[in-house]
């Protein structure tokens, strides 16, 4: 469960956004969309009551124990700000920003979530998280995350030079981000969706409004039930797609750049 947020006061609304990939395909291209990520914060601080940020925000990311990434300062100022002035941020980790410790909830009053977690808002309850891994994913992945997890592998990246290091993470990066999502063109069978299906057992289990997860690089909106709705809310290499709740419904929205 995430603390803090139960319920929206008057006017105010919840954000969703996800798979920023900050650092790829280069670095003009990351600092473009960086500005234009900083600009969406802009517009939605004056009514945001809380804002979840479900993973791979960054292509890659992976803090040493005195030092952080470079880059991406732009980003980090106005998440700042936004905790200084009393909105809530929440950051879900995805499979290329997993390696993320103590950095954000330290500097930038963050806290971040590494599996889904359940949040209800003004009676609406919403299972939140960033996707990869669930449901009937493939065993290698699964195993491959459980290693990457794992503290000895952070232990013996974190020997490696970082200028060595980040080469290789940014290739795997690259070819990962090429393998677990779809184009925007795309229209996948509900039925073969692995999340939607995630979701769909989940619901014979315990009820939820909503599921909202990002990672497939897809905006879905897809009818579990009556009752219940899985949302993918996309990606911003792209689409610039994001999700809004008020309190009683859920939309997906684009952002014009």
């Amino acid at each position: 469960m995430i603390p803090g947020i139960s319920s929206l006061t008057a006017n105010k609304k919840i954000y969703f956004a996800s798979d920023f990939h900050l650092g790829a395909p280069s670095l003009k291209e990351s600092r473009e969309r960086e500005f234009t990520i900083v600009k969406w914060l802009n517009q939605i601080e004056a009514d945001a009551q809380a804002i979840f940020l479900l993973g791979d925000i960054f292509d890659f990311w992976f803090e040493y124990k005195y030092v952080v990434p470079k880059g991406f300062v732009r980003l980090l100022g106005k998440l700042a700000d936004l905790t200084d002035k009393g909105i809530h941020v929440v950051f879900f980790t995805g499979n290329h920003d997993m390696w993320m410790f103590d950095y954000f909830p330290q500097e930038l009053n963050i806290p971040i979530y590494r599996q889904a977690q359940t949040i209800t808002i003004n009676d609406k309850k919403i299972l939140i998280g960033h996707g990869d891994g669930l449901g009937e994913t493939g065993w290698s992945y699964k195993l491959l995350k459980k290693i990457f997890s794992s503290s000895i592998c952070q232990w013996a990246f974190a020997r490696i030079h970082p200028n060595f290091g980040f080469r290789i993470a940014h290739f795997w990066s690259k070819k990962s981000r090429e393998g677990s999502s779809l184009s925007a063109s795309d229209s996948p069978d509900p039925e073969k969706e692995w999340i939607f299906k995630y979701c769909q057992k989940i619901e014979e289990q315990a009820h939820h409004d909503y599921y909202v997860f990002g990672h497939r690089h897809l905006t879905l909106d897809l009818e579990i039930n009556q009752q219940s709705r899985y949302i993918n809310i996309g990606e911003w290499m792209d689409q610039y797609t994001y999700g809004i709740f008020d309190g009683k419904t859920f939309k997906l929205l684009q952002f014009e750049k």
